[in-house]
């Protein structure tokens, strides 16, 4: 602008100093008739002098004003800036915080999944040793009369007792009681001692395959395997619950934490599918709400925006 304004004094400034010249080479002849006039064409050239010195004065304060417009407003728009980081940076603080919560929150849950477990699984053994001590009772019979004696009858009760016993037992004789086991491994993985509970787990999938405990041993080989953060192995032990015991109460924990799993990998895409697809299959589980939570935390839509037709 001032550049601008320059230009048009140089403009204007021109003509008037090649009237002033004609001026002053102008003949003589005639200057005591044109006097007058000369004065007066002077006076107008130094009159239009003095406009264009206000001009510029005026062009130059008006120039100031909206340079330091241009100031103000380069400043708003910095601390403005300012502001937006500072806020983009709360709002990623709360979010990875809202994470932490909700992963330590999820392993609360689990471990009181875990704890229920393993009481269900004591109430079961509890009420199959009252079942074997009602029926041992049962079995008692009084002395008939011309009867066999009662020890031998006894001893007819206990071999039929050993024979369903030895029937629910694998073929194998080496293999160890299935509730025993079970339980052994679920107090070991609560205390942290991972590679005996994943011995006995073990155990039960290899003599129980078809057992219903076999899925939930399946699933705690994969926890094991999260806990370690071998995320890797924890989502193949996850994937053998879906596929092998997909009918186990498990199967949406398994679900949930191979989503998690694959979200610690970096894989995105592939952890907020799983998460969508267990909140369609099982949308009434406390394993939904959670990954309903973690979706919205990680702020991503729970369902997908639909594809537009091209």
């Amino acid at each position: 602008m001032q550049q601008t304004s320059t230009q048009t004094i140089k403009r204007f400034r021109f003509p008037a100093l090649l009237l002033t010249a004609l001026l002053v080479i102008a003949p003589t002849g005639r200057a005591e008739s044109t006097g007058d006039k000369i004065v007066a064409l002077q006076t107008q050239v130094q009159q239009l002098l003095d406009m264009m010195q206000r001009l510029q004065s005026t062009v130059d304060s008006r120039f100031g004003l909206v340079e330091h417009l241009v100031e103000q407003s380069t400043d708003n728009v910095n601390k403005m800036s300012t502001l937006v980081n500072a806020l983009q940076q709360r709002l990623n603080a709360q979010s990875e915080s809202s994470g932490s919560k909700l992963d330590a929150v999820s392993g609360q849950v689990q471990s009181v999944n875990d704890s229920l477990d393993e009481l269900k699984s004591r109430m079961g053994k509890l009420d199959k040793q009252m079942q074997d001590l009602q029926a041992q009772l049962q079995n008692v019979p009084a002395q008939p009369a011309g009867g066999a004696p009662a020890s031998q009858q006894t001893a007819q009760s206990s071999g039929d007792s050993g024979g369903q016993a030895s029937a629910q037992q694998p073929a194998s004789g080496q293999a160890p009681p299935l509730e025993e086991t079970y339980q052994s491994g679920l107090r070991d993985y609560n205390a942290a001692r991972y590679d005996v509970a994943a011995s006995e787990f073990g155990d039960v999938l290899h003599y129980y395959p078809n057992d219903d405990l076999a899925g939930n041993a399946q699933f705690y080989l994969g926890e094991i395997e999260y806990r370690r953060q071998k995320y890797k192995d924890a989502i193949k032990a996850y994937n053998a619950v879906l596929e092998d015991f997909s009918g186990n109460p498990k199967a949406p924990a398994a679900q949930l934490r191979k989503g998690l799993a694959l979200l610690q990998l970096k894989q995105t895409d592939a952890g907020v599918h799983e998460l969508r697809s267990l909140i369609q299959r099982y949308p009434q589980t406390p394993e939904a709400l959670q990954a309903r939570s973690k979706l919205n935390a990680l702020g991503i839509r729970i369902n997908p925006k639909p594809a537009q037709a091209q």
